[in-house]
Formats: C-alpha cells, structure tokens, sequence
C-alpha cells in the first residue's frame, strides 16, 4: 500500500535536512526528487517545489511560493495541460513513493 503524507509530513522533506530525501507532490502523487539535489536543493532553481504539492505552481509555469499549493482545478485548458506533462515528466523520471493526504 502507498504511504499516505499530511502536508506536514510533506515539508519536512524540502531538502534542509540533509539524511531525509526531497520529495515534490503533483496532483496528490508524492515523487523522490533526491537523485537531483543539485535542481532541488537548498539555494537550488526549484527548491520553492521541495517538500510541497508544486500543482498550481506547475500548471501556472511559476516558481512563486504563493502557487505551490495542491488547488488545481481552476486553472483553464493551457494551464492544465502543461501540469498534465509535468506530471507525465515526473513520472518518466522519479519513484513515486507516496500519495497527499487530500488526494
């Protein structure tokens, strides 16, 4: 059975901690992003999505703090689209290890 994450579970895997591994949430599935440390580190280009359910911001193409959160459902067609390919891109790319409490 899939590990199940509270979003405050979530957080702590934002890659500040340096024995725990960096996990990204898209639509309520929970990817490993640990092999790449160097994107989603500390200090890294994509931390902001680290330890978060980067939906919104993904579908949005945004690295604002403020769209890293699971709501989705209004973005328009383009918008969900391009989530639809980060997720498909995460999925080609990292373990799943887990779902969002809320999906």
């Amino acid at each position: 059975m899939s590990r199940i994450f509270t979003h405050a579970e979530l957080s702590k895997h934002d890659g500040t901690v340096a024995s725990a591994p960096i996990y990204v949430a898209i639509k309520g599935s929970v990817f490993d992003v640990s092999t790449k440390k160097e994107m989603y580190g500390p200090g890294a280009g994509y931390h902001v999505f680290a330890g978060k359910d980067a939906s919104r911001a993904l579908g949005k193409q945004s690295l604002k703090l403020e769209d890293c959160v699971p709501e989705f459902s209004d973005l328009n067609a383009e918008e969900r689209k391009t989530l639809d390919d980060w997720f498909v891109f995460f999925e080609k790319r990292y373990p799943i290890v887990g779902k969002t409490e809320t999906a």
